[in-house]
């Protein structure tokens, strides 16, 4: 198995765990926050619905910037928003070049400046482990919000 087939089958597996924590998100309690200085859940949904766009971004352009998405009624709006759209980058990456892949330097920018120029390869990975960060937080908050915890790694004590 190549990193790129590598990849997809992280990226497909960790879907899974997105979406069901979108899910359980309690739609009247998004403005949830633990602390003043966390994200609310719904800005920390935001920010993983612009990282799926992302992805597409990083296939698709060498030079990107990273915008959250605002633009959801609930987590149940989310969770399809973001299950259609990592299936329309499963499908990129089922015809995706590995020499694209391996080989090609992309830039990320913060207004117009780029902050990191690597591999396409590793910026994919860069943000898939930084979804899977964001999700943790996110989850942590489900249970305070008056949620269920789904299962993303095993069962949790909301499943059991």
């Amino acid at each position: 198995m190549n990193n790129l087939e590598f990849f997809k089958s992280c990226f497909a597996y960790e879907l899974n765990g997105t979406v069901a924590a979108f899910k359980s998100l309690p739609s009247d309690k998004l403005d949830y926050k633990p602390n003043e200085k966390n994200k609310s859940a719904r800005e920390q949904v935001a920010h993983l619905l612009g990282h799926i766009t992302l992805f597409g971004n990083i296939l698709n352009s060498n030079v990107f910037e990273e915008k959250d998405e605002l633009d959801f009624a609930d987590g149940q709006t989310a969770a399809a928003t973001y299950e259609d759209r990592a299936k329309s980058i499963l499908t990129l990456l089922d015809n995706y070049s590995e020499e694209k892949w391996d080989n090609e330097i992309v830039d990320l920018q913060y207004n117009g400046t780029t902050v990191i120029s690597v591999p396409r390869f590793r910026m994919m990975w860069i943000f898939l482990f930084d979804t899977i960060h964001h999700r943790g937080q996110l989850s942590a908050y489900i249970r305070p919000m008056g949620g269920k915890n789904p299962a993303i790694y095993g069962s949790s004590a909301d499943t059991i």
